[in-house]
C-alpha cells in the first residue's frame, strides 16, 4: 500500500508527522473555526519550507487557527475526488496536475468560489496569459469569472547532453531553428554516435508515445501548437470538424509519431509512464529530451558539472511555416471551495501568499522548475543569470504563450483525462494503426466528451 505523509501544523505553532494508507476518505471532517489547506508536497525542501513557513506565519498574524496537510502527487488527486465526492473538501486545495483535468470540472460544477475580488485589486501584477488561464466557464450561471489564483506556470523544454555532442564534434551553436531541421539534426546525432561505437541503447530523441504518460498529452499540445492547428474557438467550440483542422491532426500526428517509426526514440516510449523519459535521459541512453518542467536539470543541480557543463536546454525550433514558436502553458493555480465555513479567511490566506516577494520565494524555491507568474518576477537574477544553461533558456519561452485549451471549455479537460491523444499516439505507433485513422477516432471521442457535456 502506498503511503502520504501528512505535515500538520496548528496554532499554537507546533508540527506534527503522521501517516495513513492511501485508501483514506479523503482527510478528517473540518473542524469550525479551522482553515484547512490541502497543498502538494513539493519536490525540493525548500518549496515545501516556503508554504509551510507562510501558513505559519499568516496563521500568528490573522490569529486563524490553521491545518496544512501535504499529500503527495498521487495521493493528492486521490484524496480531493473523494473528498469532493463526500461533500467534505478543504477550504484551499493546490495540486501541481490538478489544473488540467480537475479546476475547469469544479468552477463548470460551480463548487469554487469566485475570487474576482481577490484578483481586481493585483491583476497588473500578472501576465495576461496567467489571468486568461483561471478564467473559467460556470455552467450555473452560464458566465466566466476567476475561479482560481495563479501561482506559476509551466512549459514544454528540450534538454540535451552537451557532451554527446562533443564526441561527434557538434556544439548548442550547431543546433539548427528549422523545424525539419532541428529534428534531423537528434537523428543525425544518433546515427554518428552509433557509428562511432556507441551502443544501440541510444536514441537521439526522448519522446512519450505512452497512454500512461500525461507527457505524451502535453507534448502533442506543443506540436499541434507547431502545426497550428486550433481544435477549439474563442467561445469553446469544437473545430474538428473542419476539414482542415482534420488535416492539421493528421499532420502533427505523423510527424510526432514518424521519429518513433523511424528509429529514433527508444521502442519503450510506448509504455512510458511520466518518470521514465527523465530516466532514460539522466541515464545517458537519450541524447535529447523534451519535458514539461525544468526537473531534469533540477535534478541536477548540486552536480555543478553536469548542471552547468554537460547537460543544456534548448528553445523550441520555428514552426514548420517559419513562425516563432509559441508555448502551451500550464498555469499552477489555488483554489477556494464556495461552500468554505471559514471562505473569507482563505481569501485572507491566498491573497497573504500570492505577495511578489512570497511567491518568488516559491517559484525559486522550487528550482525553476515552475516559473513566475508575475513577469517582474522574471526580473530577479535567479531568472536572468546568463550563466545559467537551463533557466536562462526556458524563461524567455514565457514571452509567448497561451494557455491549455482546459481554460476555454471543461469539456476538454475530460479529453486530457482520458489521455485520447496518447491512445491515438500509441495506436500509430505501437499497432501500426494509419494517422488518418487513428485522427478520426481521437476526433470521434473528443465529440462524444463534448455532446456528453453540452
Amino acid at each position: 500500500m502506498s503511503r502520504r505523509h501528512l505535515l500538520v501544523l496548528m496554532l499554537p505553532l507546533v508540527v506534527s508527522i503522521a501517516s495513513c494508507g492511501s485508501g483514506s476518505s479523503g482527510g478528517t471532517a473540518k473542524d469550525d473555526g479551522v482553515l484547512q489547506i490541502w497543498w502538494n508536497e513539493g519536490y525540493y525542501p525548500e518549496e515545501t519550507e516556503t508554504v509551510r513557513q507562510a501558513v505559519a506565519d499568516w496563521s500568528a498574524q490573522a490569529g486563524v487557527e490553521t491545518e496544512l496537510v501535504f499529500y503527495s502527487e498521487k495521493d493528492l488527486i486521490q484524496s480531493s475526488e473523494s473528498a469532493i465526492a463526500a461533500g467534505n473538501p478543504p477550504d484551499i486545495l493546490y495540486g501541481q496536475t490538478l489544473e488540467p483535468s480537475l479546476v475547469p470540472k469544479l468552477a463548470w460544477e460551480g463548487k469554487l468560489a469566485d475570487i474576482t475580488d481577490l484578483i481586481e485589486p493585483i491583476r497588473d501584477r500578472y501576465s495576461p496569459e496567467a489571468l486568461e488561464g483561471v478564467y473559467y466557464l460556470n455552467g450555473e450561471t452560464q458566465a466566466r469569472s476567476y475561479y482560481a489564483v495563479p501561482i506559476a506556470q509551466q512549459a514544454a523544454h528540450i534538454h540535451y547532453w552537451n557532451d554527446l555532442l562533443a564526441s561527434i564534434n557538434q556544439t548548442g551553436d550547431d543546433i539548427p531553428r528549422e523545424w525539419d531541421a532541428f529534428w534531423g539534426f537528434w537523428e543525425q546525432a544518433q546515427d554518428s554516435l552509433r557509428q562511432n561505437g556507441a551502443s544501440n541503447d541510444l536514441y537521439g530523441i526522448g519522446l512519450p508515445m505512452s497512454t500512461d504518460a500525461t507527457d505524451t498529452s502535453y507534448q502533442f499540445e506543443q506540436f499541434l501548437e507547431a502545426f497550428n492547428v486550433r481544435l477549439l474557438d474563442d467561445s469553446g467550440e469544437l473545430l474538428v470538424d473542419d476539414p482542415q483542422v482534420r488535416q492539421g491532426i493528421i499532420d502533427t500526428l505523423t510527424a510526432y509519431t514518424s521519429f518513433y517509426k523511424d528509429g529514433y526514440v527508444p521502442p519503450n516510449a510506448v509504455d512510458w509512464s511520466d518518470p521514465d523519459n527523465n530516466v532514460l535521459f539522466l541515464s545517458g541512453l537519450t541524447v535529447m529530451t523534451a519535458n514539461p518542467t525544468l526537473s531534469i536539470p533540477g535534478s541536477q543541480r548540486q552536480d555543478e558539472v553536469t548542471y552547468k557543463e554537460r547537460m543544456a536546454t534548448v528553445a523550441w525550433p520555428n514552426k514548420p511555416n517559419g513562425e516563432p514558436m509559441r508555448y502551451v502553458a500550464s498555469i499552477k493555480q489555488i483554489m477556494i471551495f464556495a461552500d468554505s465555513p471559514q471562505l473569507e479567511e482563505a481569501k485572507d490566506f491566498v491573497s497573504y501568499f500570492v505577495q511578489p516577494e512570497r511567491l518568488a520565494q516559491f517559484v525559486e524555491g522550487a528550482q525553476g522548475r515552475y516559473f513566475p507568474v508575475m513577469p517582474q518576477l522574471l526580473e530577479n537574477p535567479f531568472w536572468t543569470d546568463a550563466s545559467d544553461p537551463h533557466i536562462s533558456v526556458a524563461a524567455k519561452q514565457f514571452e509567448s504563450t497561451r494557455p491549455l485549451y482546459t481554460v476555454l471549455s471543461p469539456a476538454y479537460s475530460q479529453v486530457q483525462a482520458e489521455n485520447i491523444w496518447g491512445i491515438a499516439i500509441r495506436s500509430i505507433s505501437a499497432d501500426g494503426v494509419p494517422p488518418e485513422e487513428a485522427a478520426d477516432t481521437a476526433i470521434a471521442e473528443i465529440k462524444r466528451i463534448f455532446t456528453r457535456w453540452n
